[in-house]
């Protein structure tokens, strides 16, 4: 299920193949200090219990982990990795957003890198390489590279049939559009050298 922000940035027609992740691994690996931390402060507060003072002061002290803690799985869950039939969408940050994309029309390559460890966990670094100014979009430790990386090819494959369709439908059209526009000279409203003009120039796209 997508939000409404992720939504809002669709154009029309564009929808969304698959949504993907960093790996869980990074997320754990974020909150295993402040796991800790949380651990020893709450049996610092079962240990210090006959204290009043002290464990009222460990009970405010563990709000600190736990909410630094909330804060990485929010960031986690925010940080999407989305495919669309249109391109690659890349959304970080919680309440300042930041979006990169890159359109599929301009993707020159796609590499994929796993180690050991990522093959047997299902992550990986997914890197694409675009005609754009930036050039390079690197994805680190995704969750199930290779549907991603599959989703995205198999988006950029259909995306040029989509293309090869609107040119056939075009190319049915323009001789209907020659016909409106010889109408139009017919009538005046368009001259010879307009109207030649433009037969020339939709009869090139045919």
């Amino acid at each position: 299920m997508t939000d409404n922000y992720v939504q809002s940035m669709l154009g029309e027609n564009e929808r969304i193949l698959l949504i993907a992740r960093q790996h869980w691994f990074v997320l754990f690996s974020s909150i295993l200090l402040e796991i800790f931390v949380t651990l020893a402060v709450m049996i610092a507060i079962l240990v210090a219990t006959i204290n009043f003072p002290l464990a009222a002061f460990a009970f405010v002290l563990v709000i600190i982990p736990l909410l630094s803690m909330l804060h990485d799985i929010i960031a986690w869950k925010n940080r999407q990795y989305i495919v669309t039939n249109r391109r690659v969408i890349q959304i970080m940050g919680i309440i300042n957003k930041s979006v990169v994309d890159s359109s599929l029309e301009k993707v020159n390559d796609v590499k994929m890198t796993q180690s050991f460890l990522g093959r047997m966990f299902d992550y990986g670094d997914v890197e694409i390489m675009t005609a754009s100014e930036l050039g390079v979009n690197l994805f680190k430790r995704i969750g199930d590279p290779v549907k991603f990386k599959t989703a995205m090819l198999n988006a950029k494959e259909s995306l040029g049939f989509e293309g090869t369709g609107a040119r056939a439908s075009q190319g049915n059209n323009i001789p209907a559009m020659i016909a409106e526009l010889d109408e139009l000279r017919k009538k005046g409203i368009v001259t010879e050298a307009e109207f030649q003009t433009k037969k020339s120039e939709l009869l090139a796209k045919m």
